[in-house]
């Protein structure tokens, strides 16, 4: 590290400022690496694929490499001969190399984790290095006499394979390419002329970066230097001598500058052959002409025109489209063009303006509740002004509001490998499917929903999924489904895991319900029996295994989403599979709510647990048991909670008159609320109360009101329970 800090130094870069954006697109990199391998089709690999994963891999090493962080590099650097070898045909894909190029990755996220400071024992590569090296064929290589140079270009004669592949490739790509690739390597020298557009912050950075390629890839070939410095026209000039063809070097080189200030030609006469060549120190130069003979490539008329001539280039002008999306945004590198539409803000950040927008939302309340004690004439001049002000409120945190949104597909790319993996330890045949990947959620409730998750589907491979042998005796495939689902519906995003495995038995769940000692009779709905699961302990696992049957997991699940506001259900058929859906707010810093008066205190109902609301007479009460109040609800008995009575109000003035039953629902359990009034439908911004104050039983945070009040939102989860016992 001392080394490469002093080499950053003298250049006057300080690179550490740029760590958290490498450490960003590494992890980017290696999701998408995780994705492509778990997606590869190993009996026919696409070009196309094999030279993405490859991408993957070389993006990681070179950011590592520029920062210091050599174990990063050295594992990225043997799966980068691996994988070049895969994509120039040289080896076969195999199951065994895609699991160590999966180990790899996971080496990796917890080698950048150790470099980020989460602390704990680096892991031990050693093995892994070892067996990454074995499948590239690197141990046979190192013991066989180096070929000699003249002969680096036959190395390449594996290249018309790829012609044969090219029914397989996409758009035919490998056949268009395989004439001229095929020319190239059949010609003597192979020599060409780079040409690199960089700017003085560049220049030694990029430079340095685009000479360790040919040093650190196999067989790529040499680079020279054809000037003494970064020119007045901004160019530094190359002479290589290789066999890779055109496309290929401007796939490499667009990982460190836009393929768009990359040119390639053949290398004509006139490069460093004469006095005041380019070679010459930049005193010597004649900026005029570059020391080029009139009529060379390098000279300001014809790199002119080469430039504005497409054709010329045609295979660096085939690669740039595909390449620019892959281009790196590295520090000191110029950023690509697909890339000049996003921008990297901090969380903090956003979290910042989320309350900022939430304060506007309450002082906006504050001014239309004002106006309201106003006279007719004043108000009449306030109220257009004060309904552009709340639509424009609304729309500005709308809009705030989507900045945290995430796709679920954030979530589901977690997935594929957990189940590869756990299907192979349980000897099983699981496909995983998912739908409404585009469904959004807060960053939050990402977060906080992806544990629950797994377990679900953890679940469901273990316990639902049954063995192959089983499943054909059944009459189903032997390949189980696995299915997640995302779906807005109302103000709730709603995920379903299902499979088409066993299902529940409900026999078998009264019986280990009543051997546990919990009330389960026969009178119980599907539903009642289905819940028991979420009973803490409970499991219906044979055996405890490495992956289920602690009794862990289930009750948690139920726990953690409630804890989000959501709830649970479940749905099965015995042998045909099972199903479990969550439901939750899409956003926990703003909701919809509804404002009701207990004597002189406020409260507030999230509005998505409000079913309905009616006045009632003092008749219609029943007392059961001598103390727990009940009201008749239609064909049902609701459990009465008195909000006064569960919060110590005191109620001045006497008895309460028109009082007005509220009907709440959670976890499909129903009470009824008793208030004395209510105030309307609002949005709160919730703010969290055990955090500025400390847990309160029957409350879930406060909010402030528009007339500048603090006002409890009510847990309504606590307040069903409590109603029930």
């Amino acid at each position: 590290m001392s080394e490469h800090t002093s080499a950053s130094s003298a250049a006057g870069i300080d690179l550490s400022q740029f760590h958290q954006v490498f450490f960003e697109e590494a992890g980017e990199n290696l999701e998408q690496m995780e994705q492509l391998l778990l997606d590869i089709d190993i009996e026919s690999a696409d070009d196309e694929e094999l030279n993405a994963i490859f991408r993957c891999a070389h993006s990681v090493k070179g950011g590592a490499a520029t920062f210091g962080f050599a174990d990063v590099a050295e594992l990225t650097h043997q799966m980068e001969t691996l994988l070049d070898k895969l994509r120039r045909h040289e080896l076969a894909p195999s199951a065994p190399m895609v699991d160590v190029l999966l180990q790899a990755g996971d080496a990796l996220k917890a080698q950048l984790a150790l470099h980020q400071g989460a602390g704990g024992e680096p892991p031990d590569t050693t093995e892994l290095l070892a067996r990454v090296r074995e499948l590239s064929g690197a141990v046979q290589a190192a013991n066989a006499e180096p070929a000699p140079a003249p002969q680096a270009p036959a190395a390449k004669a594996s290249k018309p394979a790829k012609a044969a592949k090219a029914p397989k490739t996409p758009k035919g790509k490998a056949k268009a390419k395989a004439e001229p690739a095929a020319t190239e390597a059949a010609a003597p020298s192979g020599r060409r002329l780079l040409e690199l557009t960089l700017g003085p912050v560049q220049d030694a950075q990029v430079v340095q970066a685009v000479v360790d390629l040919f040093g650190e890839i196999v067989d790529m070939g040499t680079i020279e230097p054809l000037d003494g410095g970064l020119g007045a026209d901004g160019l530094r000039r190359f002479k290589l001598s290789t066999a890779c063809s055109d496309s290929e070097l401007t796939d490499l080189f667009s990982f460190h500058i836009d393929s768009a200030l990359v040119r390639l030609a053949p290398l004509g006469p006139g490069y460093g052959f004469h006095g005041g060549n380019p070679g010459a120190p930049p005193a010597v130069q004649e900026p005029t002409d570059h020391g080029f003979f009139e009529g060379a490539p390098g000279a300001p008329d014809s790199s002119a025109a080469a430039r504005a001539d497409a054709p010329a280039t045609p295979a660096a002008s085939a690669a740039a489209p595909a390449a620019a999306p892959r281009a790196a945004a590295r520090p000191g590198t110029a950023a690509s063009s697909a890339e000049s539409g996003t921008l990297r803000v901090s969380v903090d950040k956003v979290d910042q303006l989320i309350n900022l927008v939430g304060e506007l939302v309450i002082t906006q309340a504050m001014l239309a509740q004002s106006s309201a004690s106003l006279e007719p004439a004043a108000q009449l001049q306030l109220s257009s002004g004060l309904a552009d002000l709340q639509r424009n409120t609304r729309n500005l945190q709308e809009s705030v509001m989507s900045i945290r949104m995430i796709p679920m597909s954030a979530v589901f790319n977690r997935f594929p490998r957990m189940l590869r993996d756990l299907a192979s330890k349980l000897g099983k045949k699981v496909e995983l499917v998912t739908q409404g990947e585009a469904t959004e959620l807060d960053k939050g409730m990402i977060e906080k929903i992806t544990d629950p998750l797994t377990h679900l589907v953890r679940n469901s491979c273990d316990h639902g999924i049954e063995m192959p042998a089983d499943r054909v005796k059944r009459g189903k495939p032997e390949t189980g489904t696995i299915t997640l689902a995302a779906s807005h519906q109302g103000g709730s995003i709603v995920i379903e895991v299902r499979d088409d495995g066993k299902g529940l038995s409900r026999e078998k769940l009264l019986a280990k319900a009543r051997e546990r000692g919990l009330h389960a009779p026969d009178s119980l709905s599907d539903s009642e029996v289905w819940g028991l699961i979420f009973a803490p302990g409970f499991s219906t696992a044979e055996a405890v295994t490495d992956v289920s049957g602690r009794g862990v997991g289930m009750d948690v699940v139920k726990k953690n989403i409630a804890a989000l506001g959501g709830i649970v259900e479940i749905d099965s058929a015995e042998g045909h599979g099972m199903s479990v859906r969550v439901r939750l707010p899409l956003t926990l810093a703003i909701m919809d709510s509804m404002s009701v008066r207990v004597a002189d205190e406020c409260y507030v109902l999230p509005l998505a647990s409000v079913v309905e609301s009616f006045q009632f007479a003092p008749h219609q009460l029943k007392t059961v048991g001598g103390r727990a109040q009940v009201i008749q609800v239609r064909e049902e008995f609701l459990p009465v909670v008195e909000l006064e009575r569960v919060f110590d109000v005191r109620r001045p003035g006497g008895p309460r008159e028109d009082a007005v039953m509220v009907v709440i629902e959670s976890d499909g359990v129903r009470i009824a609320a008793l208030v004395d009034e209510l105030l309307g439908q609002q949005q709160v911004v919730v703010k969290n109360l055990e955090s500025n104050y400390g847990p309160v039983d029957n409350v879930s945070g406060a909010t402030i009101m528009g007339d500048g009040r603090v006002a409890l939102i009510l847990d309504v989860g606590a307040l069903v329970r409590r109603a029930r016992h």
